[in-house]
């Protein structure tokens, strides 16, 4: 399978221009310089920046050039840095992830041509960046049934950024949240410079044990990393979240690195298959969670992302109940790396 070299160990700035309140005083002070310089120092390669549409779009379309401005920052603060850079768009006019009631966009052509125009935009400002900036047009389609609509977005935005940036990455994800189990629901490569992109918070009952935002979920539920696959079905049974356990994957022994061996297998031969690059935009675990635990788990999906060449952003840098520098599992931090 290709290998994206320049992007086998990065990091999310989650929180920042994204799934926050875009105060001047808030994208000021989040990410700093320093942090991008301390980024680089601890060894990893490339940063992933989620933002949403309100940092460069108002609600009429028009353009905010104080929203860009963090965006340019960002990357030549990257460059100067050795860093390179993931453009995330996880939210757009009509369509974000994490709210069921903002499901628009696939469907309206008002709205999908505002997507295509900011990405547009994008690619006319940053594409001159294509070695060390790349583009992932929308983060976690969820539904299934948005997909094949999607798809066909997808493929007229590549088109359109194609206009000023020929030969950048473009980063692609399919439905149920960037599942890997969904990879192959992907549609066949657009051209060249297309990369295949998952996230995997995988088995989510432990990476998101305890996660107040999960309908059902105690706030108080701990399990630990590994479990017998009788023992973690059982758990699955009685939390209330109801969250499919995918119990197939499950190697009979227990969870070990045979389990993401499971997971990833498919994506990783239609990837080979259709001569793409994997990418795992997002991964990691809730701060409660038993130190020793996440490390375990650190420990298996690595092994298996190395295996393979499996580029990687883990979530996240700062806060976002995933803190890497500044949250509980700090202290496995130099472990992690």
């Amino acid at each position: 399978m290709k290998k994206w070299n320049g992007y086998q160990k990065g990091i999310n700035l989650g929180g920042w221009l994204s799934q926050a309140e875009l105060t001047k005083e808030h994208c000021d002070t989040f990410i700093t310089k320093a942090d991008i310089e301390n980024i680089s120092r601890i060894g990893f390669d490339h940063v992933r920046l989620p933002i949403d549409y309100e940092l460069v779009q108002d609600e009429n379309g028009n353009f905010i050039e104080s929203g860009f401005a963090y965006i340019a920052n960002c990357i030549d603060w990257c460059g100067e840095y050795g860093l390179n850079m993931v453009l995330d768009l996880h939210k757009t006019a009509g369509y974000v992830f994490d709210d069921e009631s903002v499901t628009g966009f696939f469907r309206s052509e008002e709205l999908i041509q505002r997507f295509i125009t900011l990405w547009n935009e994008f690619a006319v400002r940053y594409g001159k960046y294509s070695q060390r900036l790349s583009f992932e047009l929308l983060n976690e389609v969820v539904n299934e049934c948005d997909n094949a609509p999607w798809m066909e977005i997808a493929e007229r935005t590549v088109a359109e950024i194609r206009k000023s940036a020929p030969d950048i990455k473009i980063l692609v994800g399919s439905y149920m949240n960037n599942s890997v189990l969904t990879v192959k629901h992907i549609a066949q490569p657009f051209d060249e410079n297309i990369v295949y992109n998952f996230h995997c918070y995988d088995p989510l009952l432990f990476t998101h044990q305890g996660a107040f935002w999960i309908k059902n979920m105690p706030v108080d539920y701990r399990i630990p990393y590994p479990m017998g696959k009788a023992e973690f079905i059982a758990a699955s049974a009685e939390n209330p979240a109801n969250i499919i356990p995918h119990a197939e994957d499950i190697p009979e022994d227990g969870f070990s690195t045979e389990y993401f061996e499971n997971i990833f297998r498919e994506a990783i031969e239609i990837a080979e298959e259709r001569n793409v690059m994997l990418y795992c935009g997002e991964y990691g675990v809730i701060e409660q969670t038993d130190p020793q635990s996440a490390l375990n788990w650190y420990n298996d999906i690595h092994s298996v992302l190395s295996k393979y060449g499996i580029g990687r952003a883990l979530w996240s840098y700062k806060s976002m109940n995933f803190g890497f520098i500044d949250g509980p599992l700090n202290c496995i931090s130099d472990k992690i790396i």
